[in-house]
This record gives C-alpha cells, structure tokens and sequence, in this order.
C-alpha cells in the first residue's frame, strides 16, 4: 500500500485539481463521479483524474489515503476538498469558485490563450 500512497501523495502534489473517480472524465462509470466531472468541467478549471476502477490498489488506497469511505474524491493543491455532495453544495454557494481562484487553479481558456497552436 506504501507504493500507491507515493503515487497519491505525488498526483495530488504536483496536479493543482486532482479528481479520483470511477471511469474517465470522458467516460465516468458511475453518475457521481460524472457530477463531479460535469460541474468542472462547466466551470472551466483544467484537471486530472485518475480512474480507480482500473487498480484495486488504488481504489483501497485513496480511500485510506484520504480517510473518506467513498468516490470520486478531489483534492485542490494537495488537500482533501470532498466528494460529490462536497462539491455540488460549493458549486452552488459559490465557494468553489473562490476555492480554486484562491488556489490558482488555471482554467481552461487560460492555458490555450498561453499555448494557442
């Protein structure tokens, strides 16, 4: 279990909006984690996830990791923000928002204005 909580404590460490989930962003296998995913993405922020459904180590280990029994589990510049209702309760009282402006989190539209191809 060592080795998957280095790779947690590195995802969550080096990716400033870090989504543990059950599918992928473009293919979310449980409507959770397609929430979570949906209010993102409707946000703008840039992001990674990591699919818990492809490794039982990892699917253990963010649970313990995090001390939170379930998933998708998202973490803004290190820390353990919370799940699904977590995230809904935020988007609609605005502190999401402030959370990830705060936490410099980049959006979306900003990193194809940096690198426009």
């Amino acid at each position: 279990m060592k080795d998957i909580h280095e790779l947690i404590a590195k995802d969550v460490k080096e990716n400033p909006l870090m989504i543990y989930m059950k599918g992928s962003p473009n293919m979310p296998q449980c409507g959770f984690s397609k929430t979570v995913v949906d209010i993102i993405r409707h946000m703008g922020y840039d992001f990674r996830a990591r699919n818990v459904l492809s490794n039982d180590l990892l699917r253990q280990g963010i649970k313990e990791y995090s001390d939170w029994p379930t998933v998708p589990q998202v973490y803004v510049k290190g820390e353990f923000v919370g799940g699904c209702d977590i995230m809904i309760e935020m988007f609609k009282d605005g502190s999401l928002e402030e959370l990830l402006d705060e936490s410099g989190v980049v959006k979306v539209a900003e990193l194809q204005a940096e690198d426009p191809q």
